[in-house]
């Protein structure tokens, strides 16, 4: 049994590991523009390397869900973390666009089960009065680390060129598993293992359920604007505003400390409005209703006079992301069994994946050949359209 301080610790390694994984995966987001030029890349070739990061983490979504379920993020989150820092090192050895790719899926092997087995820890170890929030910290890890990747990327850079940014990363790996295996000392083996050794939960079960089916789908509309925003705004800003390397790094991250603030107070009001005798379904989804109500501003970025004006109504679109996905989460962790919550949100970030993958190889040409327009006009409309299928069918039973 964890107590309860103990659990808040591990909380916040579980933050701290998101953060790590988004930080991660955005240096070469950051670096973009310098990488495909020094390789020789268009655009369409970037959305392919792209792509090997999405197709492999997507893969790795829902195996890694799973298997995060059987092993308990204890065990499964470390070896989760070992596996991506050293892929994150590679990257300082490729020589262009092939080598590039692998390195990526690589990188999206391992941190496929990252979220999922985070999400999972923080729903079984945390009262159930603080799930919200603590679900709320987890998320805003992720957004911690995209607001860091920019500025610690140019920074990294700039002192140890674009390869020692990515060897450093694994550095930081090291570290995050250090402080995960002094966390548990003088607790026992089976502690933050599962719970409850039930039968192995079937894919076919879960996908029976109409609830998780709505669950599924929903995620497939709204995943494609964070990989929108994780791998392609700098890109955006340097081919369509013309700033430079050192003026992303400087102004990136303002919409991602939108999202970390709308993570950790989403949580929050969502567990005082549970805690104030609502329905949790009705407060996760009244949430979620405001948040997608934002979103169109995202479309305003790209007919924005300036650049300033842009990000910030970039930074609109990301707290709305924010304030969702928090909420989603947690409803993901309220629909199913706690020995499920792994492997669901695994099921759901795969749909997403595959959305992802999708539209990843659509951005590219479509850049190339007309504008980023078309994509932020996309992004405007998906995450009503996720809401009204979550709202739609029979309210599913509260696990």
């Amino acid at each position: 049994m964890i107590s309860s301080g103990r659990a808040w610790i591990l909380c916040l390694l579980l933050f701290f590991s998101a953060a790590l994984c988004f930080l991660d995966r955005q240096v070469l987001s950051v670096l973009a523009p310098k990488i495909t030029a020094e390789f020789g890349m268009s655009n369409t070739a970037y959305s392919r390397v792209v792509f090997a990061f999405v197709l492999s983490y997507t893969l790795m979504l829902a195996l890694g869900g799973r298997l995060m379920d059987r092993l308990g993020t204890r065990r499964g989150l470390g070896f989760a973390v070992a596996f991506w820092s050293l892929a994150s090192a590679a990257h300082a050895l490729v020589t262009g666009p092939w080598t590039l790719g692998l390195a990526r899926f690589a990188l999206g092997l391992g941190e496929g089960p990252a979220i999922p087995g985070a999400i999972k820890g923080a729903v079984e170890w945390m009262d159930a009065r603080r799930r919200g929030i603590a679900v709320g910290i987890v998320t805003s890890g992720a957004a911690l680390g995209s607001v860091l990747a920019p500025p610690v990327t140019v920074a990294a850079e700039g002192l140890l060129g674009w390869r020692g940014a990515f060897a450093a990363t694994a550095v930081l790996g090291a570290l995050w598993l250090i402080a995960w295996k002094l966390a548990f000392a003088g607790l026992p083996a089976g502690a933050g293992a599962p719970a409850i050794q039930r039968p192995r939960v079937l894919w076919r079960d879960l996908l029976g359920r109409p609830a998780v089916r709505r669950l599924l789908a929903a995620r497939f509309c709204f995943d494609p604007v964070f990989y929108f925003y994780m791998f392609w705004i700098p890109q955006y800003l340097s081919r369509e505003r013309g700033m430079s390397l050192t003026q992303i790094g400087a102004l990136m991250w303002i919409p991602f400390v939108a999202l970390e603030l709308a993570n950790i107070g989403a949580g929050q009001l969502s567990d005082t409005l549970v805690n104030r005798g609502w329905d949790r379904r009705r407060a996760r989804m009244t949430l979620m209703l405001i948040a997608a109500l934002l979103t169109p501003a995202s479309f305003g970025a790209s007919l924005a006079g300036t650049p300033a004006l842009a990000i910030g109504l970039m930074a609109v679109l990301m707290f709305a992301h924010g304030i969702w996905i928090t909420n989603f989460m947690t409803l993901v962790g309220e629909t199913v069994a706690s020995d499920e919550i792994a492997t669901t949100v695994g099921l759901t970030g795969m749909c997403g994946g595959i959305a992802g993958m999708l539209s990843n190889l659509v951005i590219g040409p479509v850049v190339d050949r007309y504008s980023f327009g078309p994509i932020f006009l996309a992004s405007a409309v998906v995450y009503p359209v996720a809401w009204l299928i979550l709202r739609s069918g029979r309210r599913p039973a509260a696990a």
